[in-house]
């Protein structure tokens, strides 16, 4: 079954066509990489699935519905979670009440909090100040702030930046825990990430979608290493 579905999504920005025309399709179940090179229209497009950005043309479908006009709070509440490529947590406040303020806005128990902050291996900070945290620890932070959600989707954007080499071995571990219960849509530049959780890549270039595949085929496609990888 497809959870997301765009058709003809397009956004322009004074005459620039920052996404154009995008078909994608994401099965629930998958975890999905979004790929390309800076200004290729992914933090765009990732906008426009949240909420936080009016496509010019083009529909947003999730689970059998039409979103597209639907403001990103209402997206939230139908199960779509989405982590900011730059932290959005509330860094006066103590780690626990982060991730409570996330628990409440789903409905969510306390309960949920102390399991969200233990499956993203910050159990034992959950009384620190956010704002006191590394910048590797607040990525987590966020991450656990969309897993308190119980999402159907949950999108993360740049997750892997600025994560130690140990914290993101255990990031792996967490997105395949969470592959048997929610939809992941990963936006990453590290390719070992990319290569080892994806069971499909989608390519942007220029906007639009340069190619699509597994991650064996889009690191052997010609037109996706001449554009991307760099060894075209």
């Amino acid at each position: 079954m497809t959870l997301l579905s765009t058709r003809g999504l397009s956004k322009h920005f004074a005459g620039l066509r920052a996404v154009e025309a995008v078909d994608f399709d994401l099965p629930e179940g998958e975890v999905r990489a979004l790929i390309g090179p800076n200004g290729a229209g992914k933090t765009t497009f990732v906008g426009m699935l949240c909420g936080r950005i009016a496509p010019s043309e083009g529909r947003v479908t999730f689970d059998g519905r039409d979103i597209t006009g639907l403001p990103a709070h209402r997206r939230i509440g139908l199960g779509m979670a989405y982590t900011f490529q730059i932290t959005s947590i509330f860094t006066g406040l103590p780690v626990r009440e982060n991730v409570a303020l996330a628990a409440r806005r789903a409905g969510q128990g306390g309960d949920a909090v102390e399991r969200a902050l233990g499956r993203v291996g910050l159990a034992d900070r959950i009384d620190q100040e956010a704002g006191d945290l590394s910048y590797g620890h607040q990525r987590l932070l966020e991450i656990a702030m969309g897993l308190v959600q119980a999402p159907r989707l949950l999108i993360l954007d740049e997750p892997a930046q600025g994560l130690a080499d140990s914290e993101i071995a255990d990031f792996k571990a967490l997105i395949r825990d969470l592959a048997g219960e929610a939809t992941v849509l990963l936006i990453e530049h590290n390719m070992n990430v990319v290569m080892e959780l994806a069971d499909r890549v989608t390519v942007l270039n220029f906007g639009a979608v340069l190619a699509e595949g597994t991650p064996q085929e889009i690191h052997e496609n010609p037109a996706v290493q001449a554009a991307y990888l760099g060894t075209g």
